[in-house]
Order: structure tokens, then sequence, then C-alpha cells
């Protein structure tokens, strides 16, 4: 008589299989993991740009000094929450980038004290709303597009928002796994997804 696998070893080569193929489609499968919190409208006309803080690199500041420069706003708002050595964080940036060649009339300072992005939103999109703003591009990191986008037209409904991708240095969809410091911001920006949905 022929005894039949036990239900362990079945189940034991089912999870064989599902790791192979999980190693061999690794590349596919993490990629989309980074490529879901990409969400880039990209540039188009409007009443000012927004550079969100969080960034020091200096890619988010440069990015929106080039949308200035480049004619689709008249003038950059830069977030600056006072985390930097008791500095506003717009004041750092906004000289990074006028020493990189933008002149500093481009930019305009928003210092505040958020220390997220739901709270950055609730510090910028009142200043928004004094300036009569209707219309605005929402600069941050690639990697954060998505969460900053969904977070600001939450609490900005009456705003057309577009967002802008700016580059990261450590960040890449299609190998971010390979780089530690990718790997950290992927983890990061998830668990801040999940703790947006949560309400966290």
């Amino acid at each position: 008589m022929v005894r039949r696998p036990s239900r362990f070893l079945r189940l034991f080569v089912l999870l064989l299989i599902a790791l192979a193929l999980l190693a061999l489609t690794h590349s596919w499968w993490m990629a989309g993991l980074a490529n879901a919190l990409v969400s880039s409208d990209g540039p188009a006309k409007a009443d000012i740009a927004v550079v969100l803080a969080g960034d020091f690199s200096g890619n988010r500041i440069l990015k929106g000094g080039e949308l200035v420069k480049d004619g689709y706003v008249p003038k950059t708002l830069v977030s600056g929450p006072n985390t930097l050595y008791g500095m506003y964080e717009c004041d750092p940036a906004i000289a990074f980038a006028v020493r990189h060649g933008y002149p500093e009339s481009y930019f305009v300072r928003a210092p505040h004290q958020a220390l997220s992005t739901r709270e950055e939103a609730a510090a910028i999109l009142p200043e928004l709303r004094k300036l009569g703003v209707h219309r605005f591009l929402l600069v941050t990191s690639d990697y954060h597009t998505a969460r900053a986008g969904r977070v600001f037209r939450a609490a900005g409904r009456e705003f057309e928002i577009r967002t802008v991708a700016a580059p990261d240095n450590h960040f890449r969809v299609d190998g971010w796994w390979r780089d530690r410091e990718g790997q950290k911001i992927v983890f990061m920006e998830w668990s801040k997804t999940i703790a947006n949905v949560l309400g966290l």
C-alpha cells in the first residue's frame, strides 16, 4: 500500500514553490511596491508651487526653483518646519537654491511647527487661501508623491493640485532594494502610508 504524503509535507512543498516564485519574480514585485508610492502628475501652469519639507539633499527646492524659471509658476512657497538646530527648514533650503543660481525672489518662506505631512497640509493650506491660490503644484520627492497628494487633496478639496516629483538620491523604483538608504525609504514610506490609512 502506497502512503500518501502527509498534509505537512504538501504544505512544505507548496511553501518552497511559493518562495521560489517570489525569488524568481522579486525584481517585478519589489518594483511594484515602490511604484505604488509614486504618483506624479508633472508640471503645468499654476498659481504657485509648494515645496514640502523633509528633503535634505536639496532636490525638492531645486525643482521648485526650476518650475519658476521654466514659467510654470510665478513663485514657490517653501514649507519650513522648525526642526533644524532651531532654524526653520525653509531658510537653509532657500539659501541652498540661491547658491545653485536661483534668485531669492523666486521663493516665499512658510515657517511652521508641523511634524508630519498631515500637519504640514494644515499649516500650508490656510496660507494658500490667504494668497488667493486656486491651483498649485505640490513638489516633493518621487516616493512621497502618492501619499502627499492624497493628504493635501483630502485637506484642500477646493484646490486643483498637481503633484510634481523631485528625484531622490537613493530611491529608484527598479532597484531600491540594492541600496540600504533606498530600503529604509520604502519601509518608512509604506509605514507612514499604512498609518495614514488607519488614521494614525
